[in-house]
Formats: structure tokens, sequence, C-alpha cells
């Protein structure tokens, strides 16, 4: 049995393996991931590492023979990785916050015991760090939310959100790429661009790039 404070680790199918960290949500945790992330993926037989939020995928070009081997190299990897700080770009995001895709801008404001004013200006105030790509193409999980504006996901899942939708689940925020289902809590908008499949490089943010939430207007 897995001890709590050990990884978790356990094969996708035959193509892929995933290797989950147990720690804090936090900028040093992730960056531990990115760290082993880095490394794993110049190991021979790995296509790709993906970080995950505390978590990274491997993906194989055929099943390892040694799955043990693999197993204790990632243990060992995650014990001796250290933070890697990604130099990334800092993009400022324009948001209207409230209207009618950020419909839950005064639920949270209620759930928190704060006002509309407080959740904007409090959800604007971090430069937030981008921990990992998932959910959809171009979204992007964010670390560095304020604890007061915490709101639980959704017990029914909206089955479709607004491309754009600036949300809140839990402890995280985040924005959709594009339109589709959402467990989080829409409180605004932006119109900026996540992802095209035309670019070179289709998505348009990545690991250790970093955002900035403008207040462009609040809508009651």
């Amino acid at each position: 049995m897995t001890a709590p404070d050990r990884p978790l680790i356990s094969l996708l199918g035959t193509s892929a393996l995933l290797f989950e960290a147990p720690g804090a949500f936090d900028l040093p945790h992730q960056r531990r991931i990115w760290a082993l992330a880095a490394t794993a993926s110049k190991w021979p037989g790995i296509r790709e590492a993906i970080p995950g939020i505390t978590n990274m995928m491997l993906t194989f070009e055929t099943l390892p023979r040694e799955l043990d081997t693999l197993i204790a190299a990632l243990n060992d990897g995650w014990d001796a990785a250290e933070g890697l700080a990604i130099g990334g770009r800092e993009i400022r995001l324009p948001v209207t916050y409230g209207g009618e895709i950020g419909s839950q801008l005064q639920s949270v404001a209620k759930h928190c015991g704060l006002s509309i004013d407080d959740v904007v200006s409090i959800h604007a105030a971090p430069l937030y760090t981008v921990f990992a790509l998932g959910s959809h193409p171009g979204y992007c999980y964010l670390g560095g939310m304020d604890p007061r504006i915490t709101m639980p996901r959704r017990q029914t899942p909206l089955q479709r959100s607004a491309g754009g939708s600036v949300s809140i689940g839990g402890s995280q925020t985040g924005v959709s790429a594009s339109p589709g289902p959402s467990g989080w809590h829409a409180i605004g908008h932006t119109t900026w661009t996540f992802f095209d499949p035309s670019w070179p490089t289709p998505a348009a943010l990545a690991p250790g790039d970093t955002i900035r939430f403008e207040i462009e207007r609040v809508m009651r």
C-alpha cells in the first residue's frame, strides 16, 4: 500500500502512466512537478511528460518492459527534484466582471460574505501563474488565488459555459478557452484568444507564464 506522503503511480491503459504527488497546491510544489517532467521527458521510451496540477502524465512509445524500474526512477526523481523556475511571459487580460456570462459573481460574493466590489478587487489583485494546461485545449490552471474567495464547485455541472468565462472552482480560478461543460462558477469574461489550431503553437500560454486580470468594467 502506498503511504499517504508518497507519490501514487498508476497505469493509464498500456500507453501512459499517471504520477500523483502529495503536497500543497502551491507554486514551490508545482515547480517540483515541472522539474520532474523535464527530467522524465528525456528518458528512453518516453514520448512525452505532461505536467498537471500536482501530477504528471507520462506517455510511452512502447509499454516499458521493466515497469518497476520506471516506478523506482520516478520516486527517486521526485525525491531529488528541486523547483524548476520557468521564465514565462506576463499577460494582462481585460475582464468584464458580472453580466450574463459572469452571472455567478453575486453568488460568490454572498457565499464569501463579501461585496461584489470586494470579490472583483480580490480576484484581480494577484499575479497568477499558469501551473498546467488541461481540461480542454488552451485551458490554463492558475495558481495564486486569494483563499478569501474560495467557492465550492457546482454539485451539478453546467452543460455549457461560454468561451472566455473567468471562473472560480474551489481554491482555483481559470479562463475557459472554448465553450463547454463546467463545474465552476463564472464571475466574468474576457475576449482574449487562448487556442487556435492554425497557430504554430496552438495554445497561447504555457506553464510558467503569468496572468494579471485587469478590471475593464463591473456589471451588476
